[in-house]
């Protein structure tokens, strides 16, 4: 297949590269370190922490398992049979139980925290994806990703209460304390569907980006965080009026974000940046970013220990993450330079600023150096080919970023398919 550009492409190439090499790599000026990695079974994806007793569950796709790793010493000290292609896990905080969602099965498992052994079975609807755990109610919302409803289970009983119908794809659910309301991600339609625990109606509908596919809420700021994977950002509502208040560039492919109640921050995993972002609710900017593994999922916070744990489903690891920053551990800028431009999202205005204002020195001086001669003639010297040719580079490198991104961003479309008819 030929590539053709235009003239007008070509210039605007070369334009688009120039002004790109003024702008600085500055890294964050703090950075969150990797502790460890966990190997755990094949193509892990859901996780969550259970503070009863300091233990993480991780469901692992492809070997229909669990694995409990223990956060003491950071070692997998189970493995639990459960449903085919588990996805989803969440803890019940007042039955000391894990929630497996089985998405093959159409199944939950319940397991024990106490034994760590599968202690019920239940049949929910088609395909179900995300799970939260209402504490006021003692009920357990399961988003059925096929049904386009949210199933909801008494913890008591281990029976179904209510079937909720919701927008289309739902493949995420989230917990809000504050309001007693349930917030589920469709990613079909890109909504979210705010239901009320007290009637278990929907009483909101809010229209979000494109493919939302995690959601978390934040209990200091009252405010729900949401992935939008088919892009580069987070959307941040107010769960006092349900609008939009913020919306964060985080990465390529943002997925699964936890929220870090010690620090006021959200972990972000971008899986087609290789990367976690992490976001101040302070400010709702990227204050760090730490490069991970091949594919990050998934992401659960450990209270205990002060760790985010990412599964990743290429390396069949988690990646464990101190929220502790320190200044001189910085893992962006080691990376910088092989990630797409918008790597780096913080300090986006600033950049920018920086950039627009460096560049007409920096033109200055490289039209002196190509133009002029001992003479002061206007005579074109060897500079000109160093900016074509730099110019060009720049152009291929912008077209090798575009391709990335765009084969990033099928591959995980891919793997949901796959995954759908697997």
């Amino acid at each position: 297949m030929r590539l053709l550009l235009r003239p007008s492409m070509v210039v605007l190439f070369i334009l688009t590269s120039l002004a790109l090499a003024s702008i600085p790599l500055v890294p964050p000026s703090r950075a969150q370190t990797v502790v460890t990695t966990i190997s755990v079974g094949r193509f892990p994806l859901g996780v969550a922490y259970d503070p009863g007793n300091g233990e993480v569950y991780v469901t692992n796709f492809n070997d229909a398992t669990v694995s409990v790793i223990s956060d003491a010493n950071n070692t997998v000290v189970a493995s639990l049979n459960v449903g085919r292609n588990p996805v989803a896990v969440a803890y019940d905080s007042s039955k000391g139980e894990i929630f497996v969602a089985n998405e093959e099965d159409g199944t939950l498992s319940v397991i024990s925290d106490a034994t760590n052994t599968v202690v019920a079975t239940l049949n929910v609807g088609y395909g179900p994806l995300g799970l939260a755990y209402d504490s006021s109610k003692g009920e357990i919302f399961v988003a059925d990703g096929y049904g386009n409803t949210v199933s909801v289970f008494s913890d008591a009983t281990n029976t179904l209460v209510a079937t909720v119908n919701v927008g289309y794809g739902p493949v995420a659910v989230a917990y809000d304390s504050s309001k007693g309301e349930i917030f589920v991600a469709n990613e079909d339609d890109g909504t979210l569907s705010v239901i009320s625990d007290t009637n278990n109606t929907v009483v909101a509908t809010v229209k979000v980006g494109y493919d939302p596919f995690a959601v978390a809420y934040d209990s200091s700021k009252g405010e729900i965080f949401v992935t939008n994977g088919f892009g580069t950002t987070v959307s941040v509502f107010s769960d006092a009026t349900n609008t939009l208040v913020a919306t964060v560039n985080s990465g390529y492919g943002p997925l699964g974000l936890a929220y870090d109640s010690s620090k006021g921050e959200i972990f972000v995993a971008n899986e087609d940046e290789v990367t976690v972002s992490v976001i101040s609710d302070t400010t709702n900017t990227v204050v760090a970013t730490v490069r991970v593994g091949t594919y990050p999922d998934y992401v659960a916070y450990d209270s205990g220990r002060g760790e985010v744990f990412v599964t990743d489903e290429g390396a069949s690891t988690v990646t464990v993450i101190s929220d502790a920053s320190s200044a001189a551990n910085s893992t962006t800028s080691t990376s910088a330079t092989s990630t797409p431009p918008s790597y780096t999202t913080t300090p986006t205005t600033a950049a920018t600023t920086s950039a627009s204002e460096s560049t007409t020195p920096a033109t200055t001086t490289s039209t002196t150096a190509a133009f002029t001669t001992s003479t002061g003639s206007a005579t074109p010297s060897g500079g000109v080919s160093a900016v074509l040719l730099y110019g060009v580079a720049g152009s291929l490198v912008m077209v090798v970023v575009l391709a990335g991104i765009v084969v990033g961003m099928s591959r995980r479309r891919r793997k949901q398919r796959l995954s759908r008819q697997s």
